[in-house]
């Protein structure tokens, strides 16, 4: 196994000093950002026993579509200064439903009609839920 391997499998929150902190530190990151932004229902979800391809999902539901995009724009720049780079977003034009891609943390932030549509904690329903209000 390889170090980058074992960076993203440590569930315990880097030191604040640290330039790159943890996914998890980062998913409970961008899950306040969702909140502080009236985000509703948000939730973190592990993603690691259910797939190979990411650690954490960040699923939160907006109003609006102002809402939405204040949520992806505060996230990547609450996420850079965590020293994170997005790799990718989609839907941001069309504000139903933006995926922000982080590497081994997705952020999705959903109208309500898509978030109900495509039920995403019901789909990935064997992934942990975390408490990321309690998260230091």
């Amino acid at each position: 196994m390889n170090t980058a391997t074992l960076s993203t499998v440590n569930t315990v929150p880097a030191p604040q000093s640290a330039p790159l902190s943890t996914a998890l530190h980062r998913a409970c990151v961008a899950a306040r950002i969702a909140a502080d932004n009236k985000g509703r229902d948000v939730m973190v979800l592990d993603m690691r026993p259910c797939t190979p391809h990411f650690d954490y999902f960040v699923i939160a539901t907006g109003t609006s579509r102002r809402q939405l995009h204040a949520m992806a724009e505060e996230t990547d720049a609450a996420l850079r200064a965590e020293g994170d780079t997005r790799i990718g977003i989609e839907g941001y034009e069309a504000s139903k439903w933006i995926v922000q891609d982080y590497g081994d943390v997705m952020v999705h932030v959903f109208d309500p009609d898509t978030r109900d549509y495509y039920k995403l904690e019901e789909l990935w329903a064997d992934a942990i839920r975390v408490d990321w209000q309690n998260e230091e």
